[in-house]
């Protein structure tokens, strides 16, 4: 008998047999030909089917346990749909095989060309991933990797303080003094390359050396860590003029058409100093050491409430002082934590241990959204309000709370902090607290 190319075949016809007996394979095969003879016509009958190839070879398999016989039968057909499934039926009308009881049950009737199609696509999708991962990109990718990489290749570091800087220091009579490498990647990406960084907020030497030979520009970014900047860099070196980012954005990500702009309205040192003062009765600008919240007052302080100081944040200084003091800590305003916050905030920084995370808070409790620790500023800057509080795996520093503070938020859980909670509005909430 002819056995049907796998190629060729379009259909299989699967079934299961259950005899009530002990019989061997060529009796399974002789029932299915003898009790199906005859009865589905001439053009349908199996022997003649298989002989021109239009069925394949009928494979059995069968398997005896405990005097009952059970197994499968699969039939290759390059007939037709419908024709494939007369066959298959014809299967279940044998009732015996030898002298025992049987019983076939067709269990699928599988179309061949889907699995091969199946194939084709997943194929092709494996084939589309190694081209786009191996074969040349756009020219928009190639434009993009080459600008890059240039930026890249021009920052230089500049001085014994190996400070992030563009290639034109030397060949520029002036310089822009920017915080960090990513403002100076940003002013390079932009056509500026007579930048520096001073990497950190304290001012390198190298810079204290420029400030001596060229006209300094000092570019810093529109937060509280700009003022802070300022005033150190003024107090140490010789600064010509002073500009700023638009208020709550940083240095290293204004466009273009921004960085012209605060150039374009920058300020002299002279005229900087003036706007300082102004915002402090002290006229401390000198010695910012006195504006910093973190500096106690001795014991036997007084304050003057008729006649309050001012510090970095323009709060009174009386801010700052012992509960001792005559006058209110802030801490005295502040919204004190329900039993329900408690419990829910305690369980929230326990999930986040280990994770870098951050959950933000409404005043009913609900998540508005969680985020990477190191994003949380840049969120809450974004949000500016209707955050009710904040929780984190991190340890709450100076900067964070005053952008807590702005943005009026209650409560700031956290695994540790920097800041005492009597110098903040904020109510600062730690682990240990919990």
């Amino acid at each position: 008998m002819g056995k049907i190319s796998p190629v060729s075949s379009k259909y299989i016809v699967n079934a299961s047999i259950d005899i009530e007996g002990v019989v061997d394979r060529p009796d399974v095969i002789g029932a299915i030909f003898g009790q199906t003879e005859g009865l589905l016509g001439s053009e349908l009958e199996l022997r003649e089917l298989q002989r021109s190839g239009r069925i394949g070879r009928i494979e059995v398999n069968v398997d005896t346990r405990n005097g009952k016989t059970q197994g499968a039968i699969i039939i290759p057909s390059s007939l037709d749909k419908a024709e494939t499934a007369i066959v298959g039926a014809a299967l279940e009308i044998i009732q015996r095989i030898g002298p025992c009881n049987a019983k076939i049950k067709v269990a699928t009737i599988e179309d061949v060309r889907v699995s091969k199609r199946n194939f084709v696509v997943e194929r092709a999708k494996e084939l589309l991933r190694n081209l786009m991962d191996n074969t040349m990109p756009d020219s928009q990718e190639i434009a993009e990797e080459v600008a890059q990489s240039v930026r890249v290749m021009e920052i230089v570091e500049y001085g014994k303080d190996r400070c992030p800087a563009g290639p034109g220091i030397d060949e520029s009579d002036e310089v822009i003094v920017v915080e960090g490498r990513a403002d100076v990647l940003n002013l390079l990406k932009n056509g500026f390359k007579n930048v520096i960084a001073m990497n950190g907020m304290s001012c390198p030497q190298t810079v204290l050396d420029l400030s001596q030979k060229k006209e300094i520009i000092l570019f810093v970014d529109g937060d509280r860590g700009g003022n802070l900047i300022i005033r150190d860099v003024m107090a140490l070196g010789e600064i010509d003029y002073v500009t700023r980012a638009p208020d709550g954005k940083e240095v290293e990500e204004l466009a273009k058409k921004e960085i012209h702009k605060a150039l374009r309205s920058k300020i002299t040192a002279e005229q900087a100093r003036m706007e300082m003062a102004a915002n402090d009765t002290s006229n401390s600008i000198r010695k910012p050491v006195i504006m910093r919240r973190d500096t106690p007052m001795p014991a036997n302080t007084a304050v003057k409430p008729a006649v309050p100081r001012t510090t970095g944040e323009f709060k009174p200084i009386s801010a700052v002082t012992k509960p001792s003091v005559s006058a209110a800590p802030i801490s005295s305003s502040k919204k004190s934590m329900t039993p329900e916050e408690k419990n829910k905030f305690a369980e929230m920084l326990e999930n986040l241990i280990g994770t870098r995370g951050a959950y933000i808070l409404d005043d009913k409790l609900n998540v508005l959204g969680k985020v990477p620790f190191t994003e949380l500023v840049t969120t809450l800057k974004s949000l500016n309000a209707g955050v009710h509080a904040v929780i984190f795996d991190g340890i709450a520093e100076r900067t964070l709370i005053d952008i807590a503070e702005k943005a009026n938020i209650k409560h700031v859980v956290a695994m540790d902090t920097k800041v005492p909670n009597a110098e903040s509005k904020v109510n600062i909430v730690t682990v240990n607290e919990l």
